[in-house]
């Protein structure tokens, strides 16, 4: 795991988390952005939406399309995550079977060609639509449009003093991770790498820079 692979002063932590609560303008002007934008996204893509929530249930009737989790938010506090339902539905079952697969380091699970992955999931990942629901999470607040991947709270028991840093901020649909090239391929210390870099830069200039290369990243079919 990725502790300590930056030297990091804890009077400098501390720091930054003053800061980061000093950032008043910021906060207002980012949770007015994510309100709107949320709203209007929520409108314009319901028809996408109802569209995949009904091929999710043809391919799978015996599961609803959206599936709920506890993730880990802003300041380690949990929240119901949602996503459009991409795997069969005990697929948290079957995790313990497939653990000595997995091909990330770290505390995060990964493995390329999941087995519970259903047809229309290996579609809706590729195209990013399984994400579409988490607007809803935006729009409550417990998310942003830009921000760290909420993890599960069995990551972030393993997360060292560097890892936590990442929690200063509100997770978010989209980020460094997300947008980066082969992202999968990346180390879990790189994956945090770039989250902690996000809390450092964060700023509405970095904030667009990720939600128009993340419109790219949709369009081509690049995620995962």
């Amino acid at each position: 795991m990725a502790t300590n692979t930056v030297g990091i002063d804890k009077e400098v932590e501390v720091n930054r988390k003053e800061n980061l609560r000093d950032h008043r303008l910021y906060w207002i002007g980012r949770r007015t952005q994510d309100v709107i934008l949320s709203s209007l996204a929520l409108v314009v893509l319901s028809p996408v939406m109802l569209a995949t929530a009904i091929a999710i249930v043809v391919d799978d009737p015996s599961a609803g399309p959206v599936f709920s989790q506890e993730r880990i938010g802003r300041n380690g506090k949990p929240f119901k995550f949602y996503k459009f339902r991409s795997m069969c539905p005990n697929a948290e079952a079957k995790l313990d079977d497939l653990l000595d697969q997995n091909e990330m380091d770290g505390p995060v699970f990964k493995i390329k060609d999941d087995p519970r992955i259903t047809r229309v999931g290996k579609f809706i990942r590729k195209t990013s639509l399984d994400e579409l629901p988490q607007l809803w999470n935006i729009l409550k607040g417990d998310m942003s449009i830009v921000g760290p991947r909420p993890a599960l709270p069995r990551e972030v028991e393993q997360y060292g003093d560097y890892e936590k840093q990442r929690l200063y901020v509100t997770p978010g649909l989209s980020c460094y991770w997300q947008i980066a090239p082969h992202r999968n391929d990346l180390s879990f210390e790189e994956w945090m790498d770039l989250d902690v870099k996000y809390v450092k830069e964060r700023s509405f200039w970095v904030d667009w820079k990720i939600i128009f290369k993340t419109f790219k990243v949709c369009l081509l079919g690049r995620g995962e």
